[in-house]
């Protein structure tokens, strides 16, 4: 597409958003993939028409304020880049378009402190914990409180779990076959501890090392995709320096959420001082199941034990693996492993949950309509379990299939491998 973006006035990340929008081509594959304009269906709300409204902006020809609803809406679910025959970056185009006009928007002062409340609680495992612990309590009252505060009540599960210390350095059970470095993640620890109990489990008995490095913090994910650029940048800065890509073999992660954000580290960094060790890094980092799946596909992972009985599982593909990492295959791969286990494919299984990082928080009612028909598909499928492989994910579908009247456990992927390790499926 054309344009007359100011590339040098932006910085370095104009380059990247010019580059974006010079990609698209306005073929209008990417409607139908679009979680917003399947619900809304407003050309201003598909990744062609935010592309347009992006350009304008930058271009100076449209006030912000009047493309920033639309872009708002966006659940940088990158459904559009999987659907792009152009490869229009707009994972990118999105993300870092949100950095550069966030210190440019108008916010009243109750939305600025519901995200800066969001982008203090949210990395803070601890913080989070008692936060979530509290939210709890108050759950009685939430129908009383507007939209934008019962919103994270709903989503808080039925028990808040107990935190689970993690150590340092996991040793590998039996023939150490690798080493590899492990990001312990914010949400997990305070909403799903176990998620990195299993992750540890399940690569000390396959003979890996793990390595949970000290001085390591969020991922940034969450401050780099709401626009709060400097914070995300601190962290990323922060990750860089604590995680040395040449003491392991791969830096894992097993939320898709942060594997996505971990990967997109060079793009972060584009122009700036550590850009080189910033590629160093994102070319080890693999998401659990990206890992996992290799050495399986090698013969070289640990065959499971079969079910107690046959077992359906859906699995949902969060965006951030299915699309960002381009990662499908591997969690199936690793589920159909397990003797007993049948796999189900979820109807609209393309289609995001509504997570998207803080957006159910931010944009409750859009994320309501997705989660509502998130669940519903899931369980059309009359499943046994329900796996995938990221915390947002998690939360939203534990919430909505709850909401649905269905007690079906929501597990992550390698959760059920786990599970199958000690013979518990």
């Amino acid at each position: 597409m054309n344009n007359e973006i100011p590339v040098q006035s932006l910085g370095p990340q104009g380059e990247v958003m010019a580059h974006a929008v010079d990609a698209c081509v306005h073929c209008g594959f990417c409607l139908p993939a679009c979680p917003t304009y399947a619900i809304l269906g407003d050309e201003m709300d598909s990744p062609r028409g935010r592309i347009v409204l992006m350009k304008e902006v930058l271009e100076g020809e449209l006030p912000l304020a009047d493309a920033a609803p639309h872009l708002d809406r966006c659940l940088g679910c990158q459904a559009c880049v999987s659907a792009c025959p152009s490869g229009v970056p707009y994972g990118e185009l999105i993300t870092s378009f949100r950095g550069w006009s966030e210190p440019l928007r108008e916010r009243s002062p109750f939305d600025r402190a519901k995200r800066a409340a969001i982008l203090k609680i949210l990395p803070a495992p601890r913080v989070f914990s008692v936060a979530a612990r509290v939210g709890q309590y108050a759950k009685p009252l939430a129908p009383l409180l507007p939209a934008a505060l019962r919103a994270p009540m709903d989503l808080l599960p039925e028990h808040v779990p107990a935190m689970q210390p993690n150590a340092r350095v996991t040793p590998a059970r039996g023939r150490k076959r690798g080493r590899v470095a492990f990001l312990a993640g914010c949400a997990q620890q305070a909403l799903a501890p176990n998620f990195n109990a299993a992750t540890l489990r399940v690569l000390a008995r396959n003979g890996i090392e793990v390595v949970i490095p000290e001085g390591q913090g969020c991922c940034g994910a969450a401050a780099l995709h709401t626009g709060a650029r400097d914070e995300a940048l601190r962290l990323v800065r922060q990750n860089l320096r604590a995680f040395d890509p040449d003491e392991y073999d791969a830096i894992l992660s097993n939320a898709a959420g942060c594997g996505a954000g971990l990967k997109e580290y060079p793009v972060v960094v584009h122009g700036l001082e550590g850009e080189e060790r910033a590629r160093a890094f994102a070319a080890k980092v693999q998401d659990i199941s990206e890992y996992l799946g290799k050495l399986l596909r090698e013969g070289d992972l640990e065959r499971p034990m079969p079910t107690s009985r046959p077992l359906t599982v859906a699995y949902h593909d969060a965006c951030h693996l299915a699309h960002a990492q381009k990662i499908r295959l591997a969690p199936r791969e690793l589920l159909r492993a397990i003797p007993g286990v049948t796999v189900a494919e979820v109807p609209e299984g393309d289609l995001c949950c509504g997570s998207a990082g803080t957006y159910n928080l931010e944009q409750p009612e859009l994320a309501n309509q997705l989660g509502v028909r998130k669940a519903g598909n899931i369980l059309s499928t009359t499943p046994d379990l329900i796996a995938s492989g990221n915390i947002g994910c998690h939360t939203q579908i534990q919430s909505h299939v709850r909401r649905q009247g269905s007690r079906v456990p929501v597990l992550h992927t390698v959760e059920v491998l786990d599970l199958a390790y000690r013979g518990e499926l």
